[in-house]
């Protein structure tokens, strides 16, 4: 060790020292609002755990009873009387009005939207599945696609494409995202954009070679090529 790195030692601990003198006086001088803000915290967390506990859950739990009867109708398809109730039972807009905070309020939303999709209602649909959040990222892929498919319908070709594209790529798997690789390769061949819609093709021909899409790629492929040459 250099003499210079000897000398400059004792004033390294002296520099470390004086920090954690000046810590511990401040820490002294502030006890009282250091102990506040530390109550401060748990009462905090405390509330958010025991608001999530005993409101959030039964809450929860009240509308997803309640949702039921909407559900069947879904299932039905009769999208009209799922998302207003018939009288008996409640519809999907009356869960998202009672019940807005919690995770099935959130289902119904996706729901809903699905029921203004087939009603011909897209900017409805548009609307509620974008509030629609979900960890679950199959239903929130289908729930992209669905977006992507009312900004279609709505002429608002190169808007939807972008949704088909997040779709894809929200939840990588064999059936989903060549499905929305397909449709955004779709709407880019329409617009004229081959090169976009070439690479979509060809990332279903590398990545999903097995999947119901890639069994026509090679000619989606050579159509986009001849397009791109011409």
């Amino acid at each position: 060790m250099s003499k210079n790195t000897k000398e400059q030692q004792p004033d390294s601990f002296e520099n470390v020292q004086e920090t954690l003198n000046k810590a511990e006086l401040f820490i002294n001088d502030n006890k009282s609002v250091i102990s506040y803000a530390i109550i401060g915290v748990l009462a905090v967390v405390a509330i958010f755990f025991a608001f999530k506990r005993f409101y959030i859950e039964p809450k929860n739990n009240a509308a997803s009873a309640a949702m039921f009867g909407a559900e069947q109708y879904f299932q039905k398809d009769s999208f009209e009387v799922a998302l207003n109730g018939d009288g008996n039972y409640v519809g999907f807009l009356d869960v998202i009005d009672d019940y807005g905070m919690t995770q099935t309020a959130k289902l119904a939303n996706y729901y809903a939207g699905l029921c203004y999709m087939y009603m011909g209602d897209f900017e409805s649909a548009i609307s509620h599945l974008k509030k629609f959040k979900s960890k679950d990222v199959t239903l929130s892929s289908v729930a992209l696609g669905v977006i992507g498919d009312a900004y279609v319908e709505l002429g608002e070709e190169a808007k939807g494409a972008s949704y088909y594209e997040e779709a894809a790529v929200n939840a990588k798997n064999d059936f989903t995202s060549p499905l929305y690789l397909n449709k955004a390769a779709q709407v880019y061949e329409k617009l004229g954009n081959y090169k976009k819609a070439l690479a979509l093709y060809t990332a279903i021909k590398n990545d999903y070679a097995m999947s119901q899409e890639a069994m026509q790629i090679e000619k989606n492929i050579e159509r986009m090529n001849a397009e791109i040459a011409k």
